[in-house]
């Protein structure tokens, strides 16, 4: 199977199956006085340092969570509360579900006034609308790089606006980790969302990044554990291959990055070749280095994606699937794209296992791919 699928999960890399078999087989609850959970506290906190230094954060600015959906909640329902759970929340058209259903949540249960800023074509927000929005709202949030995609979002000048109206900004930066430059210290955000298993981590561990003086109110009750903010039991497994993860991206970042784009750039041009008719959109659009996504008019996403997988090439369409089923994207519909095209999507996502290889099966299977979800489309 040749995998472009890295933007849902990546395969686990050595140096984090290393580091979680490391650390599970050590027997205590971090959070126990006794000597074996002093030793597995030790594991924890060394984990926390090392993921607060490579994004740009001090350690005890990294709470640690099971990963970027409850990253996304803590902050924009913790933020919501913690300020008073009233006012309106400044959001884009074209975040994660994570992100987008807690506001929604937020203002079908709790009556938030929510304002969704809408995107240009290339799915860039629209930056004078998002900073009108800013002043009074209770909280803001904009994601560093789209999840469908790949759009990268001025993530810096946005939490500027935000600070100076005095509004805190959360970010969902899972998409981003691997490609940009991402500090957290640096970028003026309240919050922060990460997640390992888009990196080459583990499933199941993610972190918040919250400043000190972050307002939240926490979404979970109990032990405490992360800053009276997040309780459970911390795993610790968990947070020593998510660090030893994220330390070889921020290593290799800028070479990986330059590999991946290349990789990207020969598949964009290579699908443009192949369907001519197409939208494609990559790094070469301003886009992140490792998505590569394209509508193709009269072929359904459901349709591509079963017959590139029978090929032996694992893609997505990249909007949210529920039952097997391949939704409409919100995304591509933000971006003017009409409702039908909006099912006609694939997104291939790069990473650090990708090859030439790779590109080359994703290309040799494409066109032929295409003509036949055409063909089914037009048999209904």
């Amino acid at each position: 199977m040749h995998y472009l699928d890295h933007a849902a999960t990546t395969p686990l890399r050595p140096a984090a199956r290393e580091a979680w078999l490391a650390a599970a087989d050590l027997t205590g609850n971090p959070s126990s006085l006794h000597g074996e959970g002093r030793r597995v506290r030790a594991v924890v906190e060394d984990a926390r340092e090392r993921i607060g230094a490579a994004l740009g954060a001090d350690a005890a600015e990294v709470i640690l969570l099971s990963g970027g959906t409850e990253a996304d909640n803590l902050a924009l329902k913790g933020l919501w509360w913690g300020r008073g759970g009233a006012g309106r929340i400044v959001t884009t058209a074209v975040e994660h579900h994570a992100v987008l259903d807690s506001a929604k949540w937020l203002a079908d249960r709790e009556g938030a006034e929510l304002v969704e800023v809408g995107v240009d074509s290339a799915g860039a927000v629209d930056i004078d609308a998002f900073t009108a929005a800013l002043p009074g709202a209770t909280l803001a949030t904009a994601m560093w790089v789209n999840n469908e995609v790949g759009a990268v979002q001025p993530v810096a000048e946005l939490a500027a606006a935000a600070a100076a109206a005095g509004v805190p900004m959360h970010c969902d930066a899972v998409q981003a980790v691997g490609y940009e430059q991402v500090d957290f210290g640096a970028s003026g955000l309240t919050t922060m969302a990460v997640s390992a298993h888009k990196i080459g981590g583990p499933v199941g561990v993610g972190a918040l990044l919250a400043r000190r003086d972050a307002p939240l109110a926490p979404l979970l009750h109990g032990g405490g554990q992360e800053r009276k903010l997040r309780s459970g039991t911390v795993d610790a497994a968990g947070a020593a291959a998510f660090a030893a993860a994220l330390e070889q991206v921020v290593a290799e970042r800028d070479l990986e990055r330059r590999r991946v784009e290349a990789l990207g750039d020969r598949l964009a041009t290579g699908i443009r070749d192949a369907v001519p008719d197409a939208v494609v959109r990559g790094a070469a659009d301003g886009c992140s280095a490792h998505v590569v996504h394209a509508v193709v008019p009269g072929a359904s996403s459901e349709a591509m994606l079963m017959l590139l997988d029978a090929a032996g090439v694992a893609v997505s369409s990249g909007s949210a699937c529920t039952a097997g089923v391949v939704e409409r994207s919100h995304v591509l519909q933000a971006m003017g794209h009409t409702p039908e095209e909006s099912r006609s999507a694939v997104r291939f996502s790069l990473g650090w296992t990708t090859t030439d290889g790779d590109v080359d099966a994703a290309l040799a299977a494409l066109a032929d791919a295409v003509a036949r979800a055409r063909a089914a489309g037009r048999m209904r």
